[in-house]
């Protein structure tokens, strides 16, 4: 996912695209945080271990249709696949943890699996940034199709045989292999992908350089919400998303902050790297290595506060507030930092400190979630609560990316009038009408030697005005989402029964297998 933002220049070069670029890493995480929960649907029809298989053919082949792709279509098509497979491997990993180990040691191996996937956005950019300027960007895509091959063969061969489908008796209910797939909620799972799809920014306009949201878009996406809670609530045998659940306001509000923490971390996974790029002129694997400190981070705080502090059942309220206000307060330094001239350190010690929050934040919100949740929906509330911060990667991007473009544009349009004043010319002409809309899409052509020293300067003050903004509102929502967690309150609720039975165990289960999103990553 990283990766994307060291070749995304090329790629949008390549196929004609530099104003939709965000679409490259939109198409991707729309159907991963969407259709994980399938994953975990079709685990209690067939067994884990059958899905494997699948799973890597399929993100095989949007690794194939991607490298190959031509157009614009061709390569958001390959990435939607690539996608989908990827949600797959998300669903499958959790439920692998908690098929094969104990419970005592299962925390263990899902903060593992967590640390896998945020090692894969620490190191994603660094190894496209090597790789790109040496073999290009087709031919990575390319090397990703036997990686997944050979992964899906080795998982299928080292797994137990002898793995049945999950979910417990609740769901593991009898009748047909047919009549099993048909109760899986796939107009939900469907539903759910359209209302981020169409709130999209880029999908209806016919400029898509001014990222703005267009009055139809999202119209639709209200109409795509209403319609998903309606199946899952009067429809749908078994729905993808727990809402019942939503009906604690602890649980509710603590999901909401959740999701615009994620949101706002996102920005930073996102621009870090472009702002490496155009405005350091950091060479492409210097550039992606940035995001190193931050992901460290983000390790040592969730390790220390788990080790050291969340020891004990109860309420967590007001570290979790604490942690939340630092991480906001990161991304507002980061946006005073985002200069040119700014120091370098400083800099990677505020990355730093925003992954510290962020490992921190996650584990205390997971602790206070337990405590807020009444005991018989722990497993589901949990499960819901990964779900939540995996609508962060694609709303991050919309998000961000609407306020990027926007200001980048309206930043270089002006830089590059005032320029053509300057030498006499009146308006923008055609070179630098062309120079404003490659720039949007490919942050890499600031140093490429390309520009002169007037078109450089212009280039690197709007990247860094428009990331500045980008990081200003992202601490912005942070805030707001702060008051959103304070909202969630600090009282646990009446348990409705003191002891879970078997079913409710059952059903417990089942939700984490559906909804474990993405977490971090």
């Amino acid at each position: 996912m990283s990766g994307m933002t060291m070749i995304q220049g090329q790629v949008a070069e390549d196929i004609d695209a530099h104003a939709a670029a965000s679409w490259f890493t939109a198409a991707y995480l729309i159907p991963l945080s969407s259709f994980a929960s399938l994953s975990g649907r079709l685990a209690t029809v067939f067994s884990p271990r059958s899905l494997v298989l699948p799973v890597g053919a399929l993100y095989a082949l949007g690794s194939l249709v991607t490298a190959c792709a031509t157009s614009f279509a061709g390569l958001v098509l390959g990435r939607a696949v690539a996608g989908t497979g990827g949600a797959g491997v998300l669903g499958l990993c959790v439920i692998f943890v908690l098929e094969l180990t104990t419970r005592r040691r299962r925390g263990l191996f899902i903060a593992l699996v967590n640390t896998g996937f945020t090692v894969g956005v620490a190191f994603g950019a660094v190894v496209y940034g090597a790789l790109f300027p040496v073999i290009g960007w087709r031919p990575i895509f390319i090397w990703q199709i036997p990686v997944s091959l050979i992964g899906g063969i080795v998982s299928f061969i080292s797994l137990p045989s002898s793995m049945q489908p999950g979910g417990g008796d609740l769901l593991h209910k009898p009748g047909t292999t047919t009549q099993k797939l048909a109760r899986i909620d796939y107009l939900g799972a469907f539903l759910l992908a359209s209302t981020k799809l169409a709130w999209h920014p880029w999908l209806f306009n016919a400029n898509p350089a001014t990222a703005d949201i267009h009055p139809v878009s999202l119209c639709l996406s209200l109409v795509s919400l209403a319609a998903f809670l309606f199946v899952e609530y009067r429809v749908a045998a078994d729905p993808i998303i727990p809402l019942p659940v939503l009906s604690s306001r602890g649980v509710l509000f603590s999901c909401l902050a959740q999701l615009g923490l994620m949101t706002a971390r996102w920005t930073l996974l996102f621009y870090t790297p472009i702002y490496m790029l155009a405005v350091r002129g950091a060479a492409p694997a210097r550039a992606g290595s940035v995001l190193i400190p931050t992901n460290a981070g983000f390790g040592i705080g969730g390790f220390v506060v788990g080790a050291l502090h969340v020891r004990r059942a109860g309420s967590f309220w007001l570290p979790t507030l604490l942690v939340s206000a630092v991480f906001a307060l990161s991304l507002f330094l980061m946006g005073l930092v985002a200069a040119p001239t700014a120091p370098m350190p400083l800099f990677v010690a505020i990355v730093f400190l925003n992954g510290l929050a962020t490992g921190a934040a996650l584990n205390y919100s997971l602790a206070h979630l337990l405590h807020l949740s009444p005991k018989d929906t722990e497993y589901v509330s949990t499960s819901l609560l990964g779900t939540f911060r995996g609508f962060g990667g694609s709303f991050g991007t919309a998000i961000g990316g609407g306020i990027f473009l926007r200001t980048l544009k309206q930043a270089l349009t002006i830089g590059f009038a005032d320029l053509e004043g300057h030498h006499g010319h009146e308006g923008l002409s055609p070179k630098h009408a062309r120079l404003v809309t490659r720039l949007l899409g490919a942050p890499g052509l600031v140093f490429s030697g390309e520009l002169n020293i007037e078109e450089q300067n212009i280039a690197i003050n709007g990247y860094s005005g428009a990331i500045r903004d980008v990081w200003h509102a992202a601490a912005l929502l942070s805030v707001i989402f702060v008051a959103v967690q304070a909202a969630a309150g600090w009282t646990a609720p009446e348990d409705r029964n003191h002891k879970c039975d078997a079913e409710e165990e059952n059903q417990a289960h089942a939700a984490v297998l559906e909804n474990e999103g993405v977490g971090e990553a």
